[in-house]
């Protein structure tokens, strides 16, 4: 006697997934009035910005200093507001350079950094773990004027502004290698004096 096969039929089960929403319509942002409408004009406001923000980082970099208890960290700071002052004389040239009257701006992203390393100042105890914050928060102003010079670096050879691109690369390279430096000095033992 032979053996019949038999086959179920199986339906396929109902997703359970939650069905997919249609994405909201989002509107265009209106551009202000004073709104850059070439490129030269976007470069501007940027040069305008980062200025504020060397000048505003000028002012922050003593208070990191005083409240900064590893040695190496100190003299980091010192050393990066030497540059810092040098960082606001190019960006001087540069409005020299265009013809332009140097002309701050304020940065909102850089205030918002300057304020979260205050908060991280007051929030810790002075020593190793403040001084980890300290680090922390050098770090994110450092990768944030990377980012703007790199951005303006990019501009200024578009716009065939030689003497701005040549400030702006030296700039970079010094930004750079503060944050190395600031990488350095957190991975030689004081990240773990911090635990």
């Amino acid at each position: 006697m032979a053996t019949k096969t038999v086959t179920k039929k199986t339906t396929p089960k109902k997703s359970t997934a939650a069905k997919s929403t249609p994405a909201k319509k989002t509107t265009k942002t209106p551009a202000k009035k004073n709104a850059a409408k070439e490129l030269k004009d976007l470069f501007e406001d940027g040069l305008k910005d980062i200025y504020w923000a060397e000048k505003a980082l000028v002012k922050a970099l003593p208070k990191m200093h005083k409240n900064a208890t590893d040695k190496k960290l100190k003299q980091a700071i010192e050393n990066h507001l030497m540059e810092t002052q040098v960082h606001v004389k190019r960006l001087e040239e540069c409005f020299k350079s265009l013809k332009k009257r140097a002309q701050a701006k304020k940065c909102d992203a850089m205030q918002g950094l300057l304020d979260e390393g205050k908060n991280i100042m007051e929030e810790t105890k002075p020593g190793s773990v403040r001084d980890a914050g300290i680090i922390a928060a050098a770090q994110k102003v450092e990768h944030y004027e990377i980012a703007t010079y790199g951005t303006l670096a990019a501009y200024a050879k578009v716009l065939k502004e030689n003497v701005c691109l040549k400030n702006f690369l030296a700039t970079l390279n010094e930004e750079k290698k503060c944050d190395k430096l600031l990488t350095k000095v957190a991975d030689t033992g004081l990240n773990t004096k911090a635990l």
